[in-house]
C-alpha cells in the first residue's frame, strides 16, 4: 500500500512539473470555458455533415497537441540544468520555433480550434479573433522580454521567423 502511495505521489509530482512549464494562457481558458457554454445556451452549430467536423476537428487537436509538445521538447533540449519554461537559458531557433516565434500560443490556439469543430459548434471560430487580440498584447509583452535577455540574436532571430504563421523571411 505505501509502494502505491509513493507512485500516486511520484506521478502526481510528475504531472504537477509538467503542467507548471506547460502554461495555458488565461484567454484560451476563457475562451474554450465560454465556448461550452455558448454552445450550451444557444447552440451555433457548423455547417456541413458532422463526420467531416469529427475529422477536423481531430486533426487540429492532434496537430495542437503536438506543436506544444515539439516545442516543449525543443526547449527542454536547450537547457542544461531544471528545465524552466518561463526562464529561457538562450534563444530557441530550431524546431517548431524556426516556423513561428510562438509554437505554443498557436498550438493551445489549434486545440481551442479542433475541440470547437470537433464538437460541432461555430463558437469556437466566432470567438477566437477576440481571444487572438487579448492574446497578442501578452505575445508583445513576451518579445519586449526576449529582446531585453537576449539583445544580440533576438532581433536578428525576430526578422527572419513570423511571430505566429506564415513564410520564414530570409
Amino acid at each position: 500500500m505505501a509502494a502505491r502511495v509513493s507512485s500516486l505521489r511520484t506521478l502526481a509530482g510528475g504531472v504537477k512539473a509538467v503542467y507548471e512549464n506547460l502554461p495555458l494562457p488565461p484567454a484560451v481558458v476563457a475562451a474554450m470555458a465560454a465556448d461550452l457554454v455558448l454552445a450550451r445556451l444557444r447552440p451555433m452549430p457548423l455547417p456541413g455533415p458532422r463526420a467531416v467536423h469529427r475529422m477536423a476537428g481531430a486533426g487540429l487537436l492532434v496537430a495542437g497537441v503536438g506543436l506544444n509538445a515539439w516545442a516543449l521538447a525543443e526547449r527542454r533540449r536547450h537547457s542544461a540544468g531544471p528545465f524552466e519554461l518561463e526562464r529561457p537559458e538562450e534563444l530557441v531557433a530550431t524546431g517548431p520555433y524556426a516556423l513561428t516565434r510562438h509554437p505554443m500560443y498557436v498550438g493551445w490556439w489549434m486545440l481551442q480550434l479542433g475541440a470547437g469543430t470537433l464538437a460541432g459548434s461555430s463558437w469556437a471560430l466566432t470567438l477566437l479573433p477576440a481571444e487572438l487580440l487579448v492574446e497578442h498584447r501578452f505575445v508583445l509583452e513576451e518579445e519586449a522580454a526576449l529582446a531585453g535577455l537576449f539583445p544580440q540574436s533576438y532581433p536578428e532571430y525576430a526578422s527572419k521567423v513570423p511571430r505566429y504563421l506564415g513564410l520564414p523571411r530570409r
